[in-house]
Formats: C-alpha cells, sequence, structure tokens
C-alpha cells in the first residue's frame, strides 16, 4: 500500500501560507486515504480517550472532546492549569512520530491526540505557548477521519488570518512564532460530519535541557 512515504519529502509538495508573523505549511497528502482510514480506526480503538478537565473564567469544566496525553516519561504537561502524566507510546503513534519528525526536520517527545466525536465537539480560540515547549515551538498536526475548519486569528491584528478544511491524512505544520502572535480554534458545526481525530506532535523542554 502506498502511504506517500515515496512524495512526502519533496519540498513542493508542502503549501506553504503568506501569513505575517508565522509560519505555516499544509502537506495535505502526507497518508493517502486509505492508509490514513486505517490509522483512524486503529487509534480510534487503542487509545485510552479521556474528557479532560479545564478551567475557563475561574470554573474548571468538562472539555468538549475527548483527549489523551502521549509521550516520552519525562515529558509532562500543563494545559490550563491542569498538569498531564504521559501515558506510554503505542507502536503505531511512535511510527507515526518518527515519519513526521523526518519530514518536518524536527524531535518530537510528546503528542497530543483529540477526539471530536461530531460537529457538537470543539476547540476554543487558544494558542500553545506554555512555558514547556519553549519560545518557538513546532506543532505538527495530524488530521484523520472526518473534515473539519480550522482557523488561525491574530492576536492584534484582527485582519489577519487564515481557515482551512483539513482533509483526512493532511499534516499541517505551525513553527517559528505562530503561536506567539496567533491563536487558532476548531468551531463547532451544524453540518453532519463524521468523528475526527487529531495528533498534535510536540516537544517538551525537560528539566536540564537547554532550549
Amino acid at each position: 500500500m502506498n502511504d506517500g512515504a515515496d512524495n512526502v519529502n519533496d519540498p513542493n509538495n508542502w503549501q506553504i501560507f503568506s501569513l505575517p508573523d508565522a509560519d505555516v505549511q499544509l502537506l495535505p497528502n502526507f497518508l493517502d486515504v486509505a492508509t490514513a482510514a486505517k490509522t483512524f480506526a486503529d487509534l480510534h480503538a487503542q487509545i485510552c480517550w479521556e474528557q479532560h478537565r479545564v478551567r475557563l473564567f475561574g470554573r474548571e469544566l468538562d472539555s468538549p472532546r475527548l483527549s489523551c496525553w502521549i509521550g516520552d516519561d519525562d515529558a509532562y504537561y500543563t494545559y490550563s492549569r491542569m498538569q498531564f502524566e504521559p501515558r506510554p507510546w503505542l507502536p503505531e503513534l511512535a511510527n507515526l512520530r518518527d515519519r513526521i519528525a523526518l519530514v518536518c526536520a524536527s524531535k518530537f517527545n510528546s503528542v497530543l491526540c483529540n477526539l471530536y466525536r461530531n460537529g457538537r465537539d470543539s476547540m476554543g480560540l487558544h494558542s500553545d505557548d506554555e512555558p514547556e515547549l519553549g519560545p518557538a515551538p513546532v506543532i505538527a498536526s495530524l488530521s484523520l477521519g472526518g473534515v473539519r475548519r480550522f482557523r488561525l486569528r491574530h492576536k492584534h491584528d484582527k485582519s489577519l488570518g487564515l481557515t482551512l478544511d483539513l482533509p483526512l491524512g493532511s499534516l499541517l505544520l505551525m513553527r517559528g512564532a505562530t503561536q506567539k502572535n496567533y491563536r487558532h480554534d476548531l468551531p463547532k458545526t451544524a453540518r453532519e460530519v463524521a468523528a475526527r481525530i487529531n495528533l498534535t506532535f510536540r516537544r517538551i523542554i525537560v528539566a536540564g535541557e537547554t532550549r
């Protein structure tokens, strides 16, 4: 089965967006349709999905999606004032991590797995700018399952932004000053949409490591 491995290393296959104060690229066919569909089914069954609690406007609420934090033993992550202990790597996720690290020329020690069960599940505007990600984090985001709309909005200039419908098997790369200058979200939709898994690979800077 061709999973796109022969083509993803070609830099001409990346779609580069002209977005001020950011570095955002999209590889639409990182995984072919059949491989992406199988990967979705495997991970949907294998990942230990949880409903994380988040703090919003001083209150603790259930996150409007299911998630799982996976990574190296020391890759602890604090989000919305909650600290998450990493679950161990699944073989299929470790394989994806290594392939994505190669095409993005970056190293990753963790992945946040999100499951959007239907159009009512969503992600509010935020930046992946926690201190343990460093000043210019590289975020590689793989989309599996249903197509959902992803939006980037500049923090200070409302005229600047980007809206993408992320297809099955696509890989979105955000790096440089993107998280410093932009917020992103995945809004609710009234349309009938299939369940979607989003894998955001990251590098947590652990104690004693240079940034």
